[in-house]
């Protein structure tokens, strides 16, 4: 690479440390140190998940807040983004598991009815078109809250809406999707999500990610019944649809939302970080790099599997364009990195072994590393 070289820095949050505009922020000022006649391009990305509002408002979107339901039922403010009649809509803004009080789960009571109320935000602000990034949720609800916020009614055999949360669904009777909101008739919906499993059963939202959201085992076991219970009644309404939607991929993300957004909404499900860099106009800023530097907090298995980095990877090598990394901590070898086009990796922990001090002191030493970096390869 020669000194005036090009440099799109096009990487994920590090969570629990630096925001994706930080981690951003940091890479370039250490860039400058080594190169400061390199030319450098930000474009914070995010896969579906923490932090993808937050990535559209740096590519210019607006930022919208709005109060809403959070995911123990008490008010919280939410944001959605807002561009030229696009809308995206992060559930974790309004039922994600980083608005719980520390220490504190509710797998079968938390819901996304603030989801529901945050979309239609987006629609009464004049959003035509919705990328529902989902992921980090509190919640195993099906996206029962979601709908019901819409104007969908799931009632017990006492004529009652069902209370919320996952568990409760078992005690639902019927369920109409008939006062369902019209203007989402004409509203196209994305399910952006880098998880593309079922609802139920062993691989479901309820088996794999119940765990993550204080789910004991007997929690599991009630919420997988819930789910597949909710198929069923939702079979009633909108027949053998419901139980197709069930089984495609997506339907199981975030605790069950996908199935909601797909079922409800009619929604397209692709993979998050697939949507986000074609919204987020990644394809003209590649065109102007000569390298990119992607990353995210751990490079690992779970990266390669529909992360954003292993996205931001793919559209570059398919365009021809070099792609470095950088991250908190690498648990990749050469070979499944040069598999994913990442010709390099540079971890945190090559500076600092001690984990904890790479956490609290990870914006410093990203700048280290972005100097070392740039030094050496740019």
């Amino acid at each position: 690479m020669t000194t005036t070289a090009r440099v799109l820095i096009a990487a994920d949050k590090f969570k629990g440390s630096l925001t994706a505009v930080e981690v951003a922020e940091r890479i370039t000022a250490g860039i400058r140190r080594a190169r400061p006649d390199a030319s450098v391009e930000s474009l914070p990305v995010a896969d579906g998940g923490d932090g993808t509002v937050a990535a559209a408002v740096a590519a210019g979107f607006e930022r919208h807040e709005v109060e809403v339901t959070g995911p123990l039922g008490a008010p919280v403010t939410a944001a959605f983004a807002l561009r030229e009649g696009t809308a995206v809509v992060e559930m974790a803004e309004a039922s994600g598991l980083e608005l719980m009080p520390p220490g504190v789960f509710a797998p079968l009571t938390a819901t996304t009815r603030g989801t529901g109320e945050l979309l239609l935000a987006a629609v009464e602000a004049g959003a035509r078109a919705v990328v529902l990034g989902v992921g980090g949720s509190a919640t195993t609800d099906g996206g029962a809250g979601m709908l019901e916020a819409l104007g969908a009614r799931f009632l017990d055999e006492d004529g009652d809406p069902v209370p919320h949360g996952g568990g409760p669904l078992v005690e639902m009777v019927s369920a109409d999707l008939s006062g369902l909101d019209e203007r989402l008739k004409d509203i196209q919906v994305v399910l952006a999500s880098d998880v593309d499993n079922p609802l139920t059963g062993p691989k479901g939202a309820a088996a794999v990610y119940g765990p993550q959201k204080g789910a004991g085992e007997e929690d599991v076991q009630v919420l997988d019944a819930a789910l597949t219970h909710f198929v069923q009644v939702m079979g009633d309404s909108v027949g053998p649809r419901a139980a197709e939607t069930a089984e495609a991929p997506g339907a199981g993300a975030a605790g069950g939302i996908g199935y909601g957004a797909l079922v409800g909404l009619n929604a397209t499900f692709r993979p998050g970080i697939d949507v986000l860099l074609e919204v987020l106009g990644f394809a003209g800023a590649l065109e102007r790099a000569d390298v990119v530097i992607t990353g995210e907090g751990s490079l690992d298995e779970q990266t390669l599997h529909g992360k954003a980095p292993a996205g931001v990877a793919a559209a570059s090598r398919k365009a021809g364009r070099p792609v470095l990394a950088v991250c908190g901590r690498l648990a990749l070898d050469d070979k499944a990195l040069k598999s994913a086009g990442i010709e390099r990796a540079y971890a945190l922990t090559d500076l600092e072994r001690d984990a904890a001090r790479c956490m609290s002191q990870a914006g410093p030493l990203l700048e280290q590393l972005a100097e070392h970096l740039a030094a050496e390869r740019l």
